[in-house]
């Protein structure tokens, strides 16, 4: 389905949303890439998200959410300096990994008791998780092991074929996707530099509270 990437349809993604709360799985567009929406509750659509991705187990998946407020059903703690993110640079381009807690599924954690969450900022996706009214799953559309997309054009059709519903918002961004910040650590530290620059975290959060495993 075309969806309007500023201004997206009501009755699309209202339709997208119903399917996810069923346990179905919607392709949509975020800022750089298309991603994969299921219910992460939904032991089965998560199962069916891991084949369709062919994704293996111990890679974990990633969530949105629709705010901040969403954390409590999801985490068992938001340090100070996560807070500290969300106000800076939320909506957008930074997962937080946080402690999950044990009502979430081992396959969305991969085993390691954390989840990564972001808040989108692109309409589309924003408007999706509003409209769920719950988190989803934030994982890129693609093969597992293949780079992620940003036209449908370039989407395989193993995956295309297998998912409910496919919101098409033409081409998107691309580029580089979030930066990946874990605040489970002593000092809040960088797994993945991604388009918000570690200089712009430090500024934030200030240099002595920071580690980047990327230097």
């Amino acid at each position: 389905m075309l969806i309007d990437p500023f201004n997206p349809q009501l009755e699309l993604i209202l339709k997208a949303a119903g399917s996810i709360k069923k346990g179905g799985i919607v392709l949509f567009p975020t800022r750089c890439l298309y991603g994969l929406g299921a219910d992460p509750f939904n032991s089965e659509a998560v199962d069916r998200l891991f084949k369709i991705k062919k994704r293996p187990y111990n890679k974990p998946i990633s969530v949105l959410v629709k705010d901040a407020n969403d954390l409590d059903i999801l985490v068992t703690h938001v340090p100070s300096t996560a807070k500290c993110i969300m106000n800076n640079f939320w909506p957008g381009q930074i997962t937080i990994v946080f402690e999950a807690k044990n009502t979430i599924s081992v396959k969305i954690t991969a085993g390691t008791g954390k989840i990564g969450i972001r808040l989108p900022e692109h309409p589309v996706a924003f408007s999706l998780v509003k409209e769920v009214n719950g988190p989803i799953t934030g994982t890129s559309a693609n093969i597992s092991g293949k780079v992620g997309c940003s036209a449908i054009s370039d989407l395989d059709v193993q995956l295309t074929e297998k998912v409910d519903i496919l919101l098409n918002a033409g081409q998107l961004k691309g580029g580089t996707g979030s930066t990946v910040i874990d605040v489970t650590t002593p000092f809040p530290t960088i797994l993945r530099e991604g388009s918000v620059s570690a200089k712009n975290i430090i500024a934030a959060l200030g240099k002595s509270n920071f580690i980047d495993n990327n230097r």
